[in-house]
């Protein structure tokens, strides 16, 4: 719009704005700066209303902040409870050996898991992008958490039955420490979860020998009376299959290729199973007494248990055991007399067994005459075998002179 033309004769119109004069500085304007008293809190209902909404987002920060200064210690802690969770199922395990036939639906879940689990997240590198995001990350934790309480119940639950078939001064108490070694680190969650379950592989070993020790306590309880060499071999069949599903995908298991390796896998897990029966304690049976005296009772006990005689007293020396038998009675047992290691007498079963308690084979043999080497002083065995070579526990003895 054009601009509004003056009167003639008239001064023209001043638009300058004029800015006010700045006052003198006085001496006040020196003065030192006062802070400002807080103000009083207000009554407005709206306002308190407004400020009771701080407190909830302080607490989850401080929540939040205490979690990541201490998730460490709070895994360990949790490691602390995982292992008191495990006593408790050892002795859960002490009530009864029928109960192992649960662990059919344990080891069922656990490789159900396993193999969901890896398909998932992949193995090695590929889990740190597949976890990347928090919703996978939570996953990731779910599933470990349900795995780790899984193996701390079947492995716990073993320890017991393992522990009392083993003999410490023998070689198969080394499977007792494996499967000990196996149920601690399920309780590790820093390395079960960052270690253990990122590679499949060492995943896939873990699952096989816990399901190895798992059927061999399994086979037992739902078929009694199966002979203990039978138990371990479908044992180990079993776990070697578990462990090629797990680590091969299904369309290589079907292929000729992969029937061919399955076929190998199975038959050298057979034969290894076979070679070192020896090393794994014959769950569940496992020896309740055992001793070695001189007479027996008319009941068939000892009359009394040495554990040092002297060589010139010895006329003749009888083993009593009684030997545990909770899956039946499948076995062959036979008690084979040891001098300084070297195998004196095995006696066969026809002649051990005697009359014992219920739920007991009680064996009693005797060492006597020309069975008796010239030399008797020394360290005496008598070991409980079955007749693949089994050792189901020992008993021990010195002679002096």
């Amino acid at each position: 719009m054009p601009p509004r033309s003056a009167a003639p004769g008239a001064e023209p119109e001043d638009r300058t704005i004029k800015v006010p004069e700045r006052q003198a500085r006085s001496a006040e304007d020196d003065a030192p700066t006062v802070k400002a008293e807080p103000r009083a809190p207000s009554s407005d209902p709206a306002a308190g209303a407004g400020a009771e909404e701080g407190p909830p987002a302080d607490l989850r920060s401080s929540v939040r902040a205490f979690l990541k200064r201490h998730h460490r210690k709070l895994w360990w802690l949790h490691t602390a409870y995982a292992l008191g969770l495990g006593a408790f199922v050892v002795a859960f395990a002490q009530k009864g050996f029928q109960n192992a036939r649960f662990l059919a639906v344990s080891v069922s879940v656990a490789w159900l898991l396993v193999l969901l689990f890896f398909r998932l997240f992949g193995t090695g590198a590929r889990q740190d992008f597949a976890t990347a995001w928090r919703g996978a990350r939570l996953r990731f934790l779910v599933m470990t958490y349900v795995l780790k309480n899984l193996y701390q119940g079947m492995l716990f639950f073993l320890l017991p039955f393992y522990w009392k078939s083993a003999s410490l001064d023998a070689p198969n108490r080394w499977f007792v420490l494996l499967l000990g070694a196996c149920a601690v680190l399920s309780t590790l969650d820093l390395v079960f979860d960052r270690v253990l379950m990122r590679w499949k592989t060492l995943a896939s070993v873990f699952y096989g020998v816990t399901l190895f020790a798992c059927l061999n306590l399994v086979i037992p309880a739902l078929f009694p009376d199966t002979r203990t060499l039978y138990t371990l071999l479908s044992a180990a069949l079993v776990s070697v299959l578990g462990f090629c599903t797990l680590h091969l995908p299904f369309g290589a298991l079907w292929s000729r290729v992969g029937a061919v390796f399955l076929v190998l896998a199975s038959a050298a897990g057979v034969g290894l199973a076979y070679g070192t029966r020896e090393l794994i304690p014959p769950v569940p049976m496992h020896l309740s007494t055992a001793a070695v005296g001189p007479t027996v009772l008319p009941d068939g006990r000892l009359a009394m248990s040495v554990t040092s005689l002297h060589a010139s007293v010895i006329r003749q020396l009888l083993a009593v055991t009684d030997v545990v038998v909770p899956g039946g009675d499948g076995d062959r047992l036979h008690h084979v007399w040891r001098h300084e290691g070297r195998e004196v007498y095995r006696a066969p079963e026809e002649t051990l067994r005697v009359p014992g308690p219920e739920g007991a084979v009680r064996l009693k043999s005797q060492l006597a005459g020309g069975r008796m080497p010239r030399r008797l002083t020394g360290h005496w065995t008598v070991d409980v075998e079955t007749e693949d070579g089994q050792l189901v526990g020992r008993t021990s003895f010195e002679v002096t002179e």
